[in-house]
């Protein structure tokens, strides 16, 4: 198994401005390697985590305890972000950290199904116990829920010659592994697309982990939910991967920034009262040295937020 590195750790941990006192949400523990961070810079503050991966809840808590006795770990969705807070008592937070996508423990888990460079059963399931895997999805979906998730969440041009090719597929007998899919990808796109640099199957392999997840409803909810319960010059970190869940950070930032005037009401600049703004009005990547070290990195991308 490969070696846990968080992305964009030193830019993240400078932006979320940490006050050592404070409330803080890791709403993705992961393997703690931004949480452990956050957790050593609180002096009498509490880091609040989400993981709904047993194997990283277990992973990432052992590694927090090493570092101080601050924190709770809910072994929830982040989607109950603002429900498990206020079980907790907790009705504000200091900052946030949103780091997306799939841990490298979970790609290179071969039986978690997440990765099309190993054979297994198709699963993708972040929370084991979900009932929904990308072998119901494949197996059970029609033509055009396929063809819709592939083209939405996976931007796949090739989409529906996909999705036909799967259903046939199926007809015959079950798609049951990761290889099986692959196959099926390969034959459906044209013979120039197989040559480009890239996985043939990156981009359905994405949107089947979307949909099986439900990524970007759920964190669309839970990202609008911390920016509620954050208190004044506090501030929140979403770290990206894909141009969806970014278009949904970038525009759910957009709207709290803004502040909606009527056409002709004459005032100055100065005068509107903002309740948030922009940190980084330029998204933050990961930099040359990082990229050396960390290939994850390559699609990184940083927004911060602070409320007034």
């Amino acid at each position: 198994m490969s070696k846990h590195i968080p992305v964009l750790l030193k830019e993240t941990i400078e932006n979320l401005d940490i006050k050592k006192e404070g409330i803080y949400v890791d709403a993705t523990l992961g393997g703690a390697g931004h949480s452990s961070e956050i957790l050593k810079r609180l002096e009498g503050g509490w880091l609040y985590c989400f993981e709904q991966d047993p194997f990283a809840y277990n992973l990432g808590s052992e590694r927090l305890k090493n570092i101080s006795n601050n924190f709770t770990v809910f072994p929830t969705n982040f989607v109950n972000l603002k429900e498990s807070l206020k079980g907790a008592n907790i009705d504000g937070i200091d900052g946030a950290l949103y780091d997306l996508g799939v841990s490298s423990f979970q790609f290179d888990t071969p039986d978690r199904g997440f990765s099309y460079n190993y054979d297994a059963k198709l699963d993708m399931r972040m929370n084991p116990n979900a009932k929904v895997s990308a072998y119901e999805i494949i197996n059970e979906y029609s033509f055009n829920e396929l063809k819709r998730i592939f083209f939405l969440y996976g931007e796949e041009k090739f989409s529906v010659q996909i999705a036909r090719n799967i259903e046939k597929a199926r007809s015959v007998k079950p798609i049951e592994t990761t290889f099986e899919l692959v196959d099926i990808i390969k034959k459906s796109l044209p013979a120039k697309e197989l040559r480009k640099k890239g996985h043939p199957a990156k981009q359905v392999f994405q949107a089947l982990r979307i949909a099986v997840n439900n990524e970007l409803d759920v964190f669309e909810k839970s990202l609008n939910d911390a920016l509620d319960l954050l208190k004044p010059n506090g501030r929140i970190a979403v770290i990206t991967f894909h141009s969806l869940e970014d278009r949904i950070c970038k525009q759910i930032f957009k709207e709290r920034v803004e502040v909606d005037i009527p056409n002709g009401v004459p005032i100055r600049e100065s005068e509107i009262k903002r309740e948030f703004r922009l940190v980084n009005k330029k998204v933050i990547i990961a930099s040359d040295d990082e990229l050396q070290d960390n290939n994850r990195a390559h699609s990184a991308k940083l927004r911060v937020i602070e409320k007034l």
